[in-house]
């Protein structure tokens, strides 16, 4: 049985959905006021896994991703760069996608953009000024989170420590990695109209970052979301968040299981453009790595522990990918060409590949005992018919991995 952890409550638990459930999963999508970088897809690699694995055990899972397409980064970016912003963050979600698809990620099957859930947001602040939980001040509205019972569950807040004396952050994002202890904004009033600006019911302007994932959540789920993902940092402020909104306009809980993934670290420094030490999918690709490879590097590791990337451990992992490789080859040769699930090797390797990502995705130590089993064999005692079950297996592990065909 599938045990993850969850976020909310901080314990592993059992992921046991009755048969015959569709399995439904939210993931934070990209900030594309700019490129992806190898940090950010090792988040999505890791969702991409996660949404693998579950198909592999026989579920079938519809899985949303949003696209913050109006946030203040991305208004400031296309300013700056004096470029249409629709266009520009069309071009960033079109390389995302693209670069989804060189790393064999499966395409979610729901991929909202916020500037299309401008009605959607501004009903929920309607719903949540109405229940005195949101309130307008000047042009902005905001949400109170002393209105709420419970708000920062996820990330475990003690409320008891959070300021009575009336304070509004007015901004879509702080940098850093802190909680903002005051009210967070809902709503951007404008006077003037801009490239992200609308007439609404609640008057000219634009939805807040925060507001833009619950609009984009209501219309496609209607129930308790299997599970919702994401990075480490939305643990900060961004996911209480939209829990809290959620759960004010709603009897039922917003999902069964958060998961969240860590950071990426480049020689044990955080990624920064002023460090010089930001890397992308094609900045790999063009030192010669295979697609493959990059994936196997970004996915080989515990999603839940920090995973430091540099040329020597890139080197290392694509050796033991290589390494791998060599012996499915040669289990192929053996085989004929022929795979079949008759064999009892085809039920053992699935069975001890289950086993270590049943245990939260350890996607490592599955990999691990995977190599381990198929160097131990006996190649010169191996039957046709043996191998045939073993290339069977690989190939429906490879469903999940993404790296051995």
């Amino acid at each position: 049985m599938l045990k993850l952890f969850n976020t909310l409550g901080k314990k592993i638990g059992e992921f046991n959905p009755p048969a015959g459930k569709v399995v439904t999963i939210f993931t934070c999508g990209p900030s594309i006021y700019q490129k992806a970088h190898i940090g950010n897809f090792r988040t999505f690699l890791f969702e991409d896994v996660l949404v693998r694995y579950l198909r592999f055990q026989g579920y079938k899972v519809l899985r949303g991703m949003n696209f913050t397409d109006i946030e203040e980064k991305a208004i400031s970016e296309a300013k700056q760069q004096n470029r249409d912003l629709k266009k520009l963050t069309g071009e960033n979600i079109a390389g995302f996608l693209e670069e989804m698809r060189i790393l064999k990620m499966a395409i979610p099957e729901y991929l909202p953009k916020a500037s299309d859930y401008v009605d959607e947001a501004v009903d929920i602040i309607k719903r949540l000024v109405e229940l005195g939980i949101a309130y307008r001040y000047k042009n902005n509205i905001y949400f109170d989170p002393l209105k709420v019972t419970g708000f920062g569950r996820l990330y475990g807040l003690d409320m008891a420590k959070w300021p009575r004396q009336k304070k509004r952050f007015h901004k879509d994002t702080y940098s850093g990695i802190q909680w903002n202890l005051g009210d967070f904004v809902l709503w951007h009033g404008e006077a003037k109209g801009g490239s992200a600006s609308w007439d609404t019911a609640i008057g000219r302007g634009r939805p807040a970052w925060n507001i833009q994932d619950p609009a984009m959540i209501m219309p496609h789920y209607h129930e308790t979301l299997s599970i919702y993902c994401g990075g480490i940092d939305n643990l900060y402020r961004h996911h209480d968040y939209t829990l809290a909104i959620l759960d004010s306009i709603r009897d039922y809980p917003l999902a069964e299981f958060w998961l969240h993934c860590e950071h990426l670290f480049v020689n044990g420094q955080k990624m920064s453009k002023s460090k010089g030490n930001v890397y992308y999918i094609d900045t790999l690709l063009g030192q010669g790595y295979t697609a493959q490879e990059v994936r196997f590097f970004l996915i080989y590791g515990h999603y839940r522990r920090k995973l430091d990337f540099s040329p020597p451990s890139m080197i290392k992992s694509t050796a033991k990918l290589r390494e791998l490789k060599k012996v499915v080859e040669i289990l192929k040769i053996k085989a004929g060409g022929r795979s079949s699930p008759a064999d009892r090797y085809y039920r053992e390797l699935r069975e001890i590949f289950s086993e270590k990502m049943d245990d939260d995705l350890h996607l490592d130590a599955a990999v691990d005992v995977l190599q381990s089993r198929l160097s131990g064999l006996d190649f010169a005692e191996l039957k046709a018919e043996e191998a045939a079950g073993l290339i069977k297996a690989c190939e429906e592990i490879d469903d999940v991995l993404q790296v051995l065909f």
